[in-house]
């Protein structure tokens, strides 16, 4: 019997541990954006052209 209450100390501790880590990673706004790093690798990169067009005078 004193096992299982050990087991079940134990359990809870370890629970408690996850769930102080998974507000912590809220608090820390870990899950603002879940969707754009999926699907960032599909767009392409905006090419940056500072040229102007060539006017004669």
């Amino acid at each position: 019997m004193s096992v299982m209450i050990i087991h079940i100390v134990v359990s809870l501790i370890i629970a408690l541990g996850f769930l102080g880590a998974f507000i912590w990673a809220i608090k820390t706004n870990q899950y603002d954006d879940d969707y754009s790093p999926a699907v960032r690798i599909l767009f392409d990169d905006e090419k940056k052209e500072k040229s102007q067009p060539i006017t004669s005078k």
